[in-house]
């Protein structure tokens, strides 16, 4: 059981912040006024994900804390080269623990090649087959490795649930591929900036029924907000501007991707 460190949520807005690390050294000086403002300004749950041990762990305690926070454990690309077997077994044996709902973040990053490619593909395809076994959704990392995202995902096969795409960058094409064998996309803050061209014309026609909205914080803060810390409020700047690219209402997308985060992570 959680314990009931609850936040009362103003107004009927639906929102859930899909992506962030409020494990983070930037949230240290205010995490709870952080998460207070989030629920305030109507967040009905955040996800807070893991990117090594030591931030899976502090993140699945957060979760613990928090009634309305939700938590993933996983090892990020950047880090494939410390993921070993120690640390996937730990990272297993957490995933029992209260709040944990998915697996992630993990994937392949060769824009900042922190970790080689060889530790990234051993990495990604481990932790795709331990997510596999423990029925766990799973949080895809893709920056710069379309091709081999969409490989090795296509080896996995096609389910419903199989997880979600993160801080989507690709095209119309690649989304639907990704789709196509069971996967959501998360529609990060940069569909704010000007000249985001690609993930704008990804957010106007991919089904809303398949995507999800996030922060990604403390990064990729939304216009107004750039070049600030992001936050979990302020995936209410990401709705809104699907909602303005979609020519439909905000609410009809916070309460669709919120249902969508809710039906793939399970959340209560």
């Amino acid at each position: 059981m959680k314990s009931q460190k609850s936040i009362v949520l103003c107004g009927e807005t639906m929102l859930i912040d899909s992506h962030a690390h409020m494990d983070m050294e930037e949230f240290e000086r205010d995490r709870a006024e952080v998460i207070d403002r989030a629920f305030k300004g109507g967040l009905t749950h955040i996800l807070t994900v893991g990117i090594d041990l030591d931030s899976s762990i502090a993140a699945q305690k957060l979760s613990q804390q928090y009634e309305v926070i939700y938590s993933a454990v996983g090892y990020h690309p950047h880090n494939a080269n410390r993921c070993d077997s120690r640390v996937l077994d730990e990272l297993a044996r957490i995933t029992s623990k209260p709040g944990v709902v998915a697996w992630g973040e993990i994937g392949l990053d060769f824009f900042r090649l922190h970790s080689s490619t060889d530790e990234q593909l051993k990495s990604f395809s481990l932790q795709l087959e331990i997510a596999n076994d423990l029925s766990m959704p799973v949080i895809i990392h893709d920056r710069e490795a379309h091709n081999d995202v969409l490989a090795i995902l296509k080896k996995m096969g096609k389910g419903e649930k199989k997880g979600v795409i993160h801080c989507f960058s690709g095209d119309i094409d690649l989304a639907e591929a990704f789709m196509e064998l069971g996967y959501y996309i998360s529609i990060p803050g940069t569909v704010t900036y000007k000249k985001a061209t690609l993930v704008k014309e990804v957010a106007s026609h991919i089904p809303l029924e398949r995507m999800l909205i996030e922060t990604d914080s403390p990064f990729l803060a939304p216009m107004p907000k750039r070049g600030k810390r992001n936050e979990p409020l302020f995936v209410t700047y990401t709705a809104q501007e699907i909602a303005r690219l979609r020519n439909i209402e905000f609410e009809e997308v916070a309460a669709t991707t919120a249902q969508n985060a809710k039906v793939l992570f399970g959340l209560l």
